[in-house]
């Protein structure tokens, strides 16, 4: 959910847009959508104005959009700033370009982000300051740089005028200036207008502090664009300043850190023992300790839980394993939910097992959160997190009945959390390594059903289990070739 406060400091740009159309007087200075400020311009020294709009591009986060300008030497400055954190993991924006409405997907690029289109071989190095544009206005940015010095470079660099100038052209032909406009053809009794043919190309945003971003139209299944993140680097976080150059060269003159000294288990694991694994943080590179306990589940089989937790930058990992052996069969529980008793019920979803809820509709495939260890309302309130998170239930980039159709089932989830009506959860995994606490154990719960079935060929295919062999395999290795000694005759 939400916070109260930066719901008021970043209100979307629609928002925004409304309440300034909407102004016929001059607003309090509490309630203005632009605060001015007083600068120094630094080229002429004279008094400037500084423009501040905060502001939530919904799908995205929250950003400060900046403008300056000087009414003595006519200097002007515009950037884009976040307003949220460096995130865990860099992200990788790629949009496919076609035709020319694409054209007119908004892009926020960070100071951290390089720009890539392949197409043309062009690369754009990170900059100084973040910019809020379109595909079309970085296009235009794109020409009118490498246009300024041409004249010079025509006659210090002939060839390399000649390479430029031939990618300043292939750029026009993208902006299509020269063509005719955009024609309207009448279809029936509609209007429909054909755009001018234009050269497709592939714009990515790659940005290590994840601080970027690229339109999509419609919904994140807008099959143009694609999302993906990746871990930093040492080196990207040391770009960032998450981990500075004297650091990195004294965790480089000890070695030792990087080795793992896995611990050597003589017998069985008792349920007290709780291992530790030395290594790196995976977010900033910094040394950490990945720990490891049994724990017995009464009634259920032994888990192994692994917990990984960074205290330089934040990073954390949790993860539940089986410590049984795979099961023959797969299992499917089946909970009733009446109360909010119901809720405080321990419940271990495995990597491979999902989750669904069908009176609101709610399906988790087969991995998805991957392993957890929690209660059945916390397992809710995770899922609830996770989609409020990434997805906007408010804004102008949704429509209507996108938006209505959200919100909605993000009401009936949280009701069903608030255990405001009864529901149903099933909990389906295929390697049977999933549990859901009987709380009349070790006698039948009479809400719970747990039944146990064969898997399908996809299934164990999936799993990998087709190709496993556990007996036999003696016979399957390679005969040895005895090969003569080199030198003997």
């Amino acid at each position: 959910m939400a916070k109260p406060h930066t719901t008021s400091l970043f209100p979307t740009i629609g928002s925004l847009a409304n309440q300034t159309d909407k102004s016929t007087t001059k607003p309090e200075d509490g309630d203005q959508v632009v605060q001015e400020i007083a600068s120094l311009c630094m080229k002429c020294h004279e008094q400037g104005t500084t423009r501040l709009m905060l502001t939530s591009i919904p799908y995205f986060r929250e950003v400060i959009v900046m403008s300056f300008r000087c009414e003595f030497c006519g200097a002007t400055n515009n950037e884009i700033q976040s307003a949220g954190e460096i995130k865990a993991e860099g992200t990788l924006y790629t949009a496919k370009i076609l035709v020319r409405p694409d054209l007119d997907r908004q892009i926020v690029r960070s100071p951290t982000c390089e720009i890539l289109i392949p197409e043309y071989q062009l690369t754009l190095p990170a900059t100084t300051r973040g910019q809020l544009t379109t595909v079309e206005g970085l296009v235009r940015d794109i020409v009118t740089d490498l246009s300024t010095d041409q004249p010079l470079r025509r006659i210090q660099d002939e060839e390399g005028y000649t390479k430029v100038q031939d990618l300043i052209d292939k750029l026009k032909e993208i902006l299509g200036d020269e063509e005719d406009e955009d024609a309207e053809v009448q279809v029936g009794n509609a209007t429909k207008k054909e755009y001018i043919a234009m050269p497709a190309f592939t714009l990515k945003l790659d940005d290590p502090a994840g601080n970027s971003w690229i339109e999509f139209n419609g919904t994140m299944a807008d099959p143009k664009w694609n999302m993906r993140t990746y871990p930093r680097t040492l080196q990207q976080n040391i770009a960032l300043g998450l981990v500075s150059g004297e650091e990195e060269r004294s965790t480089a003159s000890a070695p030792e850190v990087d080795k793992v000294d896995v611990p050597v288990v003589n017998g069985a694991i008792t349920d007290d023992e709780v291992f530790v694994f030395p290594g790196r943080c995976s977010s900033c590179g910094h040394p950490l300790d990945t720990l490891m306990k049994k724990v017995n589940i009464p009634y259920f089989k032994d888990i192994l839980i692994m917990s990984t937790n960074c205290d330089r930058c934040g990073y954390r990992d949790n993860e539940v394993k089986s410590g049984s052996a795979i099961s023959d069969q797969g299992k499917r529980i089946t909970l009733k939910v009446e109360d909010r008793d119901d809720l405080s019920r321990d419940i271990l979803k495995s990597e491979t097992a999902g989750l669904t809820i069908p009176e609101i509709d709610l399906v988790l495939q087969h991995g998805t959160l991957g392993g957890r260890f929690t209660t059945l309302e916390g397992i809710l309130n995770q899922v609830y997190e996770e989609l409020s998170e990434k997805v906007f239930a408010s804004g102008d980039a949704s429509t209507s009945g996108e938006k209505t159709s959200f919100e909605k089932f993000l009401g009936d989830l949280k009701g069903i959390t608030n255990a405001e009506r009864s529901f149903t959860v099933i909990l389906d995994d295929p390697l049977a390594n999933s549990y859901m606490q009987n709380i009349y154990a070790p006698d039948p719960d009479p809400n719970m059903t747990i039944e146990f079935y064969d898997r399908t060929f996809d299934q164990n295919e999936y799993l990998g289990l087709n190709d496993i062999k556990v007996e036999g395999y003696e016979g399957d290795a390679p005969e040895k070739v005895l090969v003569p000694e080199l030198g003997r005759g």
